[in-house]
């Protein structure tokens, strides 16, 4: 059996409308009205033990709604979920011991404690016998690198090394999969590269099963071997990351700025999305040219300045949600 069966799962909300008029407010506590929005619209999937998966998708997609029902958080209005054998909405307190979860924009640390005291604290929620949970920090904070600022306060340390606390914190009770909330928002580059190396790790060594959302390309491509996508509630895709790669993230966004005014004729795989004088703005399809052939167009020591950077992940889920493989 899989680690996570979600079958035919549908989530709709109840909301109150607002009422209208110069007792709007004493008429809608009297005889409230409501409307029905349907976030989540009977999506099935399974995740094997071991597996990372992204599931990506545009704000308001019903990634969150997912992971709620997921953790037991939220119930879902008709359909079957199980994690690691269990019924998140009747299990949820057992469930908890099996589970972890770090979110970029949402603490669990006490940021007056030190990482240590944290620990200590997590440990004895998840009655933990003090020499287990001892030799589990140890082993963690040597995995992690923490050691130097294990006793310092929360407050006092980086983002980088808060966020790598947050991750020895989840995985302190040996839970068997770890929910990762778009963990490197705010992040520079170089603590980014850090964390998903650590988390390629932690999944490696301890084979704990990684359900990863994230807004970042980057993120998608180095963490997860498969990836799901979702959006207005309804998966759209769920496909290899090698053959998402493939087809949908094969375009580059290329922005030059050169020294004289240069005339970048279009070609199969090459598209000019803005110009205006020494300034262009370039589509290149990596599937269709290559980068050589792009910077052949110009010469090299006329160019000032050279951005690449990938299609947004906002454009490239449209794209699919429209059955656009160009």
């Amino acid at each position: 059996m899989s680690f996570i069966e979600v079958k035919n799962i549908n989530k709709t909300f109840k909301v109150p409308l607002k009422g209208e008029g110069k007792f709007g407010n004493f008429k809608s506590f009297i005889k409230r009205k409501y409307k029905y929005i349907e976030a989540i619209k009977d999506i099935s999937f399974s995740v094997e033990k071991g597996e990372i998966v992204g599931y990506i998708g545009p704000n308001g997609a019903g990634k969150s709604t997912t992971i709620k029902m997921l953790t037991g958080i939220l119930h879902p209005t008709s359909g079957e979920i199980l994690v690691a054998g269990l019924n998140p909405s009747k299990d949820r307190i057992k469930l908890s011991y099996q589970i972890g979860s770090v979110f970029g924009q949402k603490e669990q640390l006490w940021v007056h404690l030190s990482p240590m005291e944290n620990f200590k604290f997590f440990g004895s929620i998840y009655d933990m016998k003090k020499v287990d949970l001892e030799k589990r920090i140890d082993e963690l904070a040597t995995i992690f690198e923490i050691k130097d600022f294990i006793n310092q306060p929360v407050k006092s340390l980086s983002l980088g090394q808060r966020m790598k606390c947050e991750m020895v914190a989840s995985l302190l009770h040996n839970p068997k999969m770890l929910f990762f909330d778009e963990p490197t928002i705010g992040l520079d580059p170089i603590a980014k590269e850090t964390l998903r190396k650590l988390i390629k790790k932690i999944n490696k060594e301890l084979g704990t099963t990684i359900f990863f959302t994230s807004h970042d390309v980057g993120d998608i491509e180095e963490v997860c071997k498969r990836v799901i996508i979702i959006n207005d509630g309804k998966i759209v895709l769920d496909d290899s990351m090698k053959n998402l790669k493939y087809h949908h993230l094969n375009k580059k966004i290329v922005e030059v700025n050169l020294k004289h005014n240069v005339d970048i004729a279009e070609k199969d795989g090459i598209k000019i999305i803005k110009s205006k004088d020494t300034l262009h703005k370039i589509e290149v399809d990596m599937n269709k040219t290559t980068m050589d052939e792009l910077m052949g167009m110009f010469k090299a020591d006329d160019l000032q300045d050279i951005t690449i950077s990938s299609e947004p992940l906002e454009e490239i889920i449209k794209d699919i949600y429209r059955g656009n493989d160009e």
